[in-house]
């Protein structure tokens, strides 16, 4: 088996279950390859096996790799899409940050995860994946997210005003600070702190998101992922931010934008003794009665 890993620099904390990861690695005499730049991060900080390799591209990566490692909190596996594409390489991610919908393994549980991926048990997770177009091609290549594509006022900037079509049939004039265009998996991110619904992964929705909305009447929205989305936006500011996942640009409000549904899905690996629902309830503390901590 060959094993990608990638993750960001982070605080010598967690250099421990770093180490612990290669050493796992090696003990199954996994060919292991490493995201250059953090290869160049912990060269002098652990242990690394003989015989690893670097990538630093796409296709760099998908030539050597089976399965993709992600050292790091939610916004270090959205990083990995970037690299990762329309390959369908897995990627599974041990969380080294706070929350961890997506990078689900507990960091004091990479030995069993480790194992469970060499034992081939786990499932793939597909997720969709959002597509943005836009009249000047914004983001080239990346033009691609995972988790939701966002449209939001600059810091300096007044109330902007973004009107929205479905298939070309106007939805609403929303007066906000911004938009969010959430996939099932961006359900549980900004849009859920926004107000918007949980959608499970396998739905064939996305959810259109206000962010803080002058009409307290408006309210979020689920469309079907099939839809053909455009937005255009008008401000007292010229310009205005747009994001694809943690990737963001200035954009001029002249730019029109259409949000659709890409033609490749994301592999995620969930190990057989974890669950979507799982997950949510020991993220989210459901059922659990606070006053006791």
């Amino acid at each position: 088996m060959k094993i990608a890993i990638y993750g960001r620099i982070f605080n010598d904390s967690v250099l421990p279950f770093v180490q612990e990861v290669f050493d796992a690695l090696s003990q199954h005499q996994i060919q292991i390859t490493v995201f250059s730049k953090f290869q160049s991060f912990i060269s002098d900080k652990v242990n690394l096996p003989d015989g690893i390799t670097t990538f630093t591209t796409h296709e760099e990566l998908i030539s050597q790799t089976d399965v993709l490692l992600s050292l790091g909190g939610d916004g270090t596996l959205l990083d990995t899409l970037t690299l990762i594409r329309d390959s369908q390489i897995p990627i599974i991610g041990i969380n080294f940050g706070r929350l961890g919908f997506l990078a689900s393994i507990n960091k004091n549980e990479i030995k069993n995860a480790i194992e469970a991926l060499v034992k081939n048990e786990y499932t793939l997770d597909q997720r969709s994946v959002l597509n943005l177009d836009s009249s000047n091609d914004l983001f080239l290549s990346e033009n691609f997210a995972l988790n939701d594509i966002t449209i939001h006022r600059r810091d300096n900037s007044a109330m902007m005003i973004i009107h929205a079509y479905l298939n070309g049939e106007f939805i609403n004039s929303y007066w906000a600070d911004g938009l969010i265009i959430a996939s099932p998996t961006g359900s549980t991110a900004y849009s859920l702190s926004c107000g918007g619904p949980i959608i499970l992964p396998n739905a064939q929705n996305f959810v259109i998101t206000p962010i803080a909305p002058h009409n307290l009447n408006v309210r979020p929205i689920v469309v079907p992922d099939d839809s053909e989305l455009t937005f255009e936006v008008e401000a007292r500011s010229t310009k205005f931010l747009l994001s694809c996942d943690s990737r963001t640009e200035t954009v001029n409000r002249s730019v029109k934008i259409t949000v659709n549904k890409a033609k490749f899905n994301v592999n995620l690996v969930r190990l057989n003794n974890e669950s979507y629902l799982s997950t949510l309830r020991n993220k989210l503390l459901w059922g659990i009665d606070t006053r006791n901590y």
